[in-house]
């Protein structure tokens, strides 16, 4: 199984792409999709398209994990969630099945303890993946705790 998992953004996007053989994790790549905030809105928006739809093809994924986005209070709030519907219309269009889970449930997974703090999840991380330093920007390692709750909870 191959699975990218994705920490939704307008700014950044995080991403992060896992192999699973034979019950070993592997982290092929993780990075950011990144945009900038001189751009209008819907040049934003497209470049994060074009820019999964790149990774998509390079590492040809067959399943997704995306963070599900809760309503705060903030004048990101409408930004980020049109970005959100950008990355599961990308994803649709490439036919990838997706799952969905809120932060609770990624540190429940992750860590056993759905209140776990960042340090908590990327040292689960670290360990799951056999990684030496962490993985950076924070983006980057959220989404492979993200890619691997998906591959937990298939």
């Amino acid at each position: 199984m191959r699975i990218i998992g994705i920490d939704p953004g307008l700014a950044r996007v995080g991403y992060g792409i896992v192999d699973e053989i034979e019950g070993k994790k592997i982290m092929l790549d993780c990075g950011i999709i990144e945009t900038e905030s001189t751009q209008k809105e819907e040049a934003r928006l497209l470049e994060i398209s074009n820019d999964l739809t790149s990774i998509i093809n390079k590492w040809n994924p067959n399943n997704a994990a995306v963070e599900k986005y809760f309503f705060y209070r903030s004048s990101t709030t409408i930004s980020v969630v049109q970005a959100r519907g950008v990355i599961i219309m990308t994803l649709g269009k490439h036919n990838l099945p997706i799952q969905e889970f809120p932060p609770m449930q990624i540190k429940l997974a992750m860590t056993g303890y759905g209140h776990s703090d960042k340090d908590e999840v990327l040292r689960s991380v670290m360990h799951e993946l056999s990684l030496t330093s962490p993985p950076k920007p924070d983006d980057a390692a959220d989404a492979l705790a993200i890619a691997l709750t998906g591959i937990y909870l298939k």
